[in-house]
């Protein structure tokens, strides 16, 4: 190691104390200088080097090179003249070109560093990766965002092989082909993918230096896209949903304006897509409020809005309900009812419950009351006809329990399995009920539309005709042919449908009478006459009015929610005096009147729970005996009937609920009923 003696401690002589200190080969054995506050001195005895005022101290130490940087050229003769042969001494000159070279090297040295901090603050602020090669494919350079989407650290891979940090990486081909490589997918070793750039380095002389790539994670674009893609499939099958419905649908944005309207809209209000989307959400309203408003600015659904919309003013129900996403209002979305066709339906849907109750059979004979011997009979013959497919003919009185035989009769047959269908024939008029029972076939703009008739709805099944004895004798004789055929013809059709019903019939009325005056056809009384049964009415069979009552509290508790254990002797016995013109219907209406009005915590019926059913004696008296001659058992029945739903009605303050509670009867029963006998 050579032996450094520095004489003069200013500027040159700090600047080559700072050079030889960092040379491993040479030693600064001491610095010499006049002044012993110098710069060069404060550092020397910082570093514990030796310091001295007088350079000839160091004449006869072993010193290899001595180095002048007083300025003084005349102490370079001296110098050679003391010091030993052998050491080098290095003048003023040539130490002054030494000292300017090595300020030089150290400012190009704070460039070069602060260039390469910039670049390095460049490249690892850059939104996309880069990697950098030498000729030997061996990593130089790995950007900060380059470690973010590899997933590696550059000071775990500098220096090693390209292929240690990325095997799909390209940067060796591209090295050995010198050819540029730009914008190209791909899918790194960790499955995410990127655009990337590779670039071979090329000096000036045209000598290959190394290759570098840039790449862009475009993972996250790609994801966006297709969400994109996804979303915009979702809206256009919501688009196409919202057209296709058959309910009127309106859309609006958070501001308003109409987005969407389908053409079930356009139908109900008169105005097209032109008219409405951008528009304000008021632009279809003809008196009322906005639905649509009053939904962005509450943020909650709203229901049941009544208004008017379009040029026609149509009436109409809308519901209204808000779009939130993410928790901000987006939009509204509005459907529209036309009242119209709501009355409509509603009306056909009420005149069909008039029409038929169609169930299947509720009741067995296990729910047939009565130990009398005329109920046993009954019943015998009942379940007889169950086994056989000959059309069954109910007779009895009105509330008899006739359709109470009819359910227990399917249910014991071998379509019990199948639809048991319910028609009450006098409820309807003779065209609507044609258009029931046989169905219809229609054709409109090139387009069949056929409605199924009861008789083909009740296909391997049973149909019960109450009231058959009403029948119009067009409809007799269509009847009549379905019977004897097993076929039927829909209204409009050229052609029979082939059908397998079982007829279950019903009526209160003298069929033979009625045969004789030429009301009902012969030959189909005598085709449904073959099994008749014939269901006694309560006064014939008295002994069993205790066990339907019994009976009856039973169901009704359970329906009252009471606790009605018995009912007490005298009410029994007023009970058991009375004739009964309705029958059990009347019973089960009486019996309910009186659990309406009983206390919950009784349990026993008293006299003064029953309605007055003397003074319903009296009025029977009065209408039917004291006539100059005697009334149709019919007419008989409907005076009692009228008379005996006014007292009903009138107790129970015309609440129609109460009413058809109290006499057993559905209100739908109650209604038709009241407008019967035009009660108000």
């Amino acid at each position: 190691m050579k032996q450094i003696l520095i004489v003069g401690a200013g500027k040159g002589g700090t600047a080559l104390f700072h050079l030889f200190k960092e040379t491993k080969r040479m030693q600064i054995c001491a610095i010499v200088d006049k002044d012993e506050n110098a710069p060069a001195m404060k550092l020397a005895e910082e570093v514990n080097v030796h310091t001295s005022t007088d350079w000839k101290d160091w004449i006869h130490h072993d010193i290899d090179i001595v180095v002048n940087v007083t300025g003084e050229e005349d102490l370079f003769e001296n110098m050679i003249e003391l010091f030993p042969r052998k050491t080098i001494i290095i003048p003023g000159s040539v130490a002054n070109i030494i000292y300017e070279l090595i300020h030089e090297k150290t400012v190009l040295t704070d460039e070069v560093k602060v260039q390469a901090s910039r670049l390095e603050l460049i490249l690892n602020h850059m939104n996309d990766g880069m990697i950098v090669v030498n000729k030997n494919e061996q990593v130089q350079l790995l950007n900060r965002r380059a470690e973010q989407i590899l997933g590696k650290k550059e000071r775990e891979y500098k220096g090693k092989h390209i292929k240690e940090l990325l095997k799909t990486s390209r940067l060796s081909h591209v090295l050995r082909s010198q050819r540029k490589e730009l914008n190209q997918k791909t899918i790194l070793d960790n499955g995410k993918k990127v655009i990337a750039s590779r670039i071979p380095i090329i000096n000036k002389t045209g000598d290959l230096v190394g290759a570098f790539a840039v790449f862009k994670d475009i993972t996250e674009v790609v994801q966006l896209a297709e969400e994109n893609t996804d979303l915009n499939e979702i809206k256009t099958m919501l688009e196409a949903i919202i057209k296709s419905s058959d309910e009127a649908i309106s859309v609006v944005d958070e501001h308003g304006n109409g987005l969407i309207i389908n053409p079930a809209y356009t139908r109900i209000t008169g105005l097209t897509e032109e008219e409405v989307i951008g528009k304000p959400a008021t632009v279809d309203i003809s008196e009322g409020d906005s639905v649509h408003l009053k939904v962005l600015q509450n943020r909650r659904a709203i229901r049941g809005v009544h208004m008017k919309v379009g040029p026609a003013r149509k009436d109409v129900i809308v519901n209204g309900a808000p779009v939130i996403v993410q928790g901000k209002i987006k939009g509204s979305v509005g459907v529209l009812h036309d009242v119209s066709e709501l009355q409509s339906v509603t009306k056909e849907l009420k005149r069909a419950r008039q029409i038929i109750r169609n169930l299947e059979a509720r009741y067995t004979f296990d729910d047939i009351i009565g130990n009398s011997p005329e109920m046993k009979l009954a019943l015998e013959q009942a379940k007889v006809g169950a086994k056989t497919p000959a059309v069954v003919l109910l007779r009895g009185e009105t509330g008899t329990g006739k359709e109470l035989f009819a359910h227990a009769i399917h249910h014991e047959s071998d379509r019990k399995f199948n639809k048991f269908i319910r028609v009450n024939c006098a409820a309807l008029s003779e065209a609507m009920l044609e258009k029931e029972l046989f169905g219809t076939i229609e054709e409109d703009v090139g387009q069949i539309t056929k409605k199924e008739g009861l008789f083909e709805q009740a296909n391997n099944g049973s149909i019960f005709l109450d009231e058959i004895g009403e029948l119009s004798l067009t409809i007799q004789e269509k009847l009549l042919y379905v019977l004897k055929e097993n076929k039927v013809t829909p209204i409009g059709a050229s052609n029979s449908v082939p059908v397998d019903v079982r007829v279950i019939a019903g009526t209160n009325i003298n069929l033979e009478k009625a045969v004789m005056n030429k009301q009902f056809r012969e030959d189909l009384y005598y085709l449904i006459n073959k099994l008749p049964i014939s269901i006694p009415s309560l006064k014939e069979r008295g002994e069993d009015i205790s066990m339907l009552i019994e009976h009856i509290i039973y169901q009704l508790n359970e329906e009252y929610g009471k606790n009605v254990q018995r009912i007490s002797d005298e009410a029994l016995k007023k009970l058991m005096e009375y004739h009964w013109p309705g029958n059990v219907r009347e019973m089960a209406n009486v019996i309910s009147h009186s659990m309406i009005f009983i206390g919950n915590m009784e349990e026993q019926i008293e006299v003064s729970h029953l309605p007055k059913l003397q003074i319903n004696e009296k009025i029977e008296k009065q209408d039917i005996m004291l006539t100059e001659e005697p009334l149709k058992l019919q007419e008989a029945l409907d005076r009692y009937e009228k008379r005996y739903l006014q007292e009903v009605y009138q107790q129970c303050n015309k609440n129609k609920t109460k009413t058809a509670k109290a006499l057993q009867i559905s209100v739908r029963n109650l209604y038709y009923k009241l407008e019967k006998y035009q009660i108000e």
